[in-house]
């Protein structure tokens, strides 16, 4: 399949490891980040680790949207859900993330609440115009890539007069979230320094490269925004060491096929129609980052589930000792957490890291748990 087939190839997976080989400075441990959950599954998916310097190492970021909502958010979903008067519609994912007391939406639907798994916002319209005599709600999650359609489906119940239709809004942003990871290094010095990232290519597409150039210049850590075949991430491992070993802080964009510096202007003019910041967003296991996330602005409020249903009441929060908070800012790997693979599996999971299919424990799960039984990972 064209632009597919072409970066799986393994001669030249193994041409770009050796450059790799290389170019690295081997007095320097290099800590790279990769911010996006996708590309954290391609890289185990691929072995791509087994392919580096034993001194570079990779460190998956918070880029999971389903991961990075706090159990307070889970619990308002699950809140509104229980509405006898709801059709409460989510992604799958969302249907397994445990909130306070282990509770889940699948759990809701088992007592009877009526909530339905759809793969897009679409579906979730449709169904509000099949049930009139119902209020349909869509959970909306996801970083910038998927903020574009949830815009377009409240134009459109908009444009249709739908009245019983609305949005439980919990879209998230990358650049806030970047930002508070490498102030957080700044000021803890429990945490070792990352020197860059491979950059999300699904988010770029929309906001462009250019949306970063403020961290870049803040911070001064090079960023390179990466597709997310297995060769597109090494070429991309190998622009970032470059940009490291010259102690360059700029912005290079490895997947040109789909990102250029202004992005999708088309989308972000939408989005900026429908949707504004919110003063503050809570994270988990990064806090509350200021001017994080994104709610339905007041013209639209009709459209707005926590508008429409209110916020829900105070619930209290009980820890059984997930680690991914700690996971989701790259101070801790799956594999150091005690319940990994123990007590907490893709079956039986204790938090969201695990569930979600962009979760670095589901990847460390699926495949870098046998890491040390493969001698040699030949890309595909």
């Amino acid at each position: 399949m064209k632009y597919i087939q072409e970066f799986r190839d393994g001669a030249l997976a193994k041409n770009i490891a050796q450059r790799i080989q290389k170019v690295v400075e081997p007095q320097r441990h290099y800590k790279l980040m990769e911010f996006c959950g996708g590309h954290t599954h391609a890289i185990h998916h691929y072995g791509i680790t087994s392919l580096l310097p034993s001194n570079v190492e990779m460190i998956h970021g918070p880029g999971c949207p389903v991961c990075v909502l706090p159990i307070a958010r889970i619990d308002h979903a699950i809140q509104i859900a229980e509405n006898p008067q709801v059709i409460f519609c989510s992604y799958g994912d969302m249907l397994r993330i445990p909130g306070s007391k282990g509770k889940s939406l699948f759990s809701s639907r088992a007592n009877t609440a009526d909530v339905r798994m759809v793969y897009s916002v679409d579906d979730a319209l449709a169904i509000a115009e099949q049930n009139p005599s119902k209020e349909v709600v869509f959970f909306a999650i996801g970083f910038e890539t998927t903020t574009p359609p949830t815009a377009v489906a409240i134009q459109k119940a908009h444009n249709k007069g739908l009245t019983n239709f609305s949005v439980f809004c919990n879209h998230v942003l990358t650049p806030p979230a970047l930002d508070s990871l490498l102030a957080e290094q700044q000021h803890d010095p429990d945490i070792s320094e990352l020197d860059g990232f491979v950059g999300p290519g699904h988010v770029s597409i929309v906001v462009g490269s250019q949306a970063y150039q403020p961290i870049v210049e803040k911070y001064q850590k090079p960023i390179v925004i990466s597709g997310f075949e297995p060769l597109d991430i090494l070429y991309s491992i190998l622009l970032l060491i470059q940009l490291v070993n010259q102690n360059r802080a700029d912005i290079e964009i490895q997947y040109t096929r789909g990102v250029n510096p202004q992005g999708n202007q088309k989308s972000q003019a939408l989005m900026q129609q429908i949707l504004e910041l919110r003063d503050t967003f809570e994270w988990r296991g990064l806090g509350w980052i200021p001017h994080s996330a994104l709610q339905i602005k007041k013209a639209y409020r009709d459209f707005d589930a926590e508008y429409r249903f209110g916020k829900p009441g105070q619930v209290e929060e009980i820890s059984n000792g997930c680690q991914c908070g700690a996971i989701l800012r790259g101070i801790m790997k799956p594999s150091e957490c005690e319940f990994f693979a123990k007590s907490c599996t893709p079956e039986n999971p204790m938090g969201a890291c695990m569930v979600s299919s962009e979760g670095a424990c589901a990847a460390h799960y699926g495949y870098a748990r046998f890491a040390h039984e493969r001698t040699e990972r030949t890309v595909q």
